[in-house]
C-alpha cells in the first residue's frame, strides 16, 4: 500500500491509503454532496483547498468530461473514505494527490468543531509524516492568497454566443463555473468573459446590458479591481453576482464580508425567500459571507440553518445577487430562474433607456 499522510493544523497526523502520489497543502474543507464529484473537483472555487468528500464512495458512476466545470482539477488534494479506480486515475493524471481509507466522519467533525484549517498532504512510496508536516508549515491562510484571482481567471476576453439575439453580458471571471456561461447562453445571451482584473475601458468596450460578477475562490477583499468595476458601473448598468460575486458586490456598495467557520459546501442547503416564504434547496461552495449588506442593498433570502444572507437586491440600484449556485450543477434545479430575473432586469433597463416616439 502506498503511504499517505495528512497533517492537520491541530497537531494530528492522519494515515490513509495513497491513491494518487504527490505533496500538497491547502485549506481543509468538506462537501456533503453525494453526487457531483466531477463538478466539485473542477470547480475553480476550490482553488488552494484540500477537498474532503463526506459521502463514503466517490466515483461510482465514472468520470465524464462533459460534466466538468473547468478544464482542470482545482483542489490541491482530495480525501475520501474510498475512491474508485476511475477517479484515482483521473486525479493522478492531473497531478493531484489523493488519499482514501480515511475516517472521513472524523475529518468532517474536526472541521465542523474547529473550523476550516490548514493541512499538509504527502503521498508516495517513500514519504513520511515529516513530509506532510513540512507541507503544513508552508501552508498559507486563504486570505493571504492575495493573487488567487490570477490562478483561476481567463487571461483575455472570450466571447460566446455572438449569434445570439438576447442581452449582452460582461461576465467578470473570478473563477467562473462553465455552467454559468451555459445558463446564460441557453437564454440567448451574448456572453463576454473578462479577466478578474479587467479595466473600466475593457467593460466599456463590451457595452454590456448587465455586469455579472462570477463565483471564485478566496477572500473577496483581495479582488480590488473587480470591486472597483462594480463601483464604476452600478449607477448606469445592472449588476448581478453569484457566490463570491455577491460578496464583491456587497464590498463595493458599502457592505462588509467575513470568513465563516467552515462554510457551506454541498447540494442540500435550504434557502428561505423572505418575501414569498418559499424554501428552495441549493448547491453551495463558499467559505466567506456577507456580514452587513450596507445601506444600498437589502437581504432578500437567508440560509435556513444559520440565517446568513443568500440573496441580496439593490435598493436604489438594479442589483441582484445570490450566494448559492443557481446554475445548479450538479443540482438541484430549484433556482434556475435567477438567470431569467437577471436578464429581465437588464431588458427592463434597456427599455427605459429607449426614448419615446414623438
Amino acid at each position: 500500500m502506498t503511504e499517505a499522510y495528512v497533517a492537520l493544523e491541530d497537531g494530528r497526523v492522519l494515515e490513509g491509503r495513497g491513491r494518487a502520489p504527490g505533496t500538497a497543502r491547502g485549506e481543509l474543507v468538506f462537501t456533503t454532496a453525494y453526487t457531483g464529484y466531477e463538478e466539485s473537483l473542477t470547480d475553480p472555487s476550490y482553488e488552494e483547498q484540500v477537498l474532503t468528500f463526506s459521502y463514503p464512495l466517490i466515483g461510482n458512476y465514472g468520470v465524464r468530461e462533459e460534466r466538468f466545470e473547468d478544464d482542470r482539477v482545482h483542489p490541491r488534494a482530495a480525501l475520501a473514505k474510498e475512491f474508485t479506480e476511475d477517479v484515482a486515475e483521473w486525479l493522478e493524471s492531473e497531478g493531484v494527490p489523493a488519499v482514501d481509507h480515511l475516517d472521513t466522519r472524523e475529518v468532517v467533525t474536526t472541521i465542523r468543531d474547529g473550523g476550516a484549517m490548514k493541512c499538509g498532504i504527502a503521498v508516495g512510496e517513500d514519504v513520511t509524516e515529516e513530509d506532510a508536516k513540512e507541507q503544513l508549515e508552508a501552508c498559507k491562510a486563504m486570505s493571504d492568497h492575495t493573487e488567487i484571482g490570477e490562478q483561476v481567471s481567463v487571461d483575455e476576453v472570450e466571447v460566446y454566443g455572438e449569434d445570439n439575439d438576447g442581452e449582452t453580458v460582461a461576465l467578470v471571471d473570478c473563477g467562473a463555473k462553465g455552467s454559468i456561461v451555459d445558463s446564460l447562453l441557453a437564454r440567448d445571451a451574448e456572453v463576454h468573459v473578462l479577466p478578474h482584473d479587467a479595466s473600466v475601458a475593457d467593460v466599456e468596450a463590451v457595452d454590456p446590458d448587465v455586469l455579472f460578477i462570477s463565483n471564485g475562490p478566496g477572500d473577496p477583499v483581495n479582488f480590488e479591481q473587480t470591486i472597483h468595476l462594480v463601483e464604476e458601473f452600478v449607477e448606469d448598468t445592472p449588476v448581478a453576482g453569484i457566490c463570491l460575486g455577491q460578496q464583491i458586490v456587497a464590498e463595493a456598495l458599502g457592505g462588509t464580508t467575513e470568513k465563516m467557520d467552515f462554510g457551506h459546501r454541498g447540494v442540500n442547503q435550504p434557502v428561505l425567500d423572505l418575501a414569498s416564504g418559499q424554501v428552495v434547496m441549493t448547491t453551495q461552495n463558499h467559505g466567506y459571507t456577507v456580514a452587513e449588506p450596507g445601506e444600498h442593498l437589502e437581504v432578500t433570502q437567508i440560509n435556513v440553518n444559520d440565517d446568513t444572507p443568500e440573496g441580496i437586491d439593490g435598493i436604489e440600484y438594479d442589483v441582484i445577487t445570490r450566494q448559492y449556485h443557481p446554475e445548479a450543477n450538479p443540482g438541484p434545479e430549484d433556482t434556475l430562474d435567477f438567470f431569467d430575473d437577471v436578464l429581465a432586469m437588464a431588458d427592463s433597463r434597456s427599455e427605459q433607456a429607449v426614448p419615446a416616439d414623438d
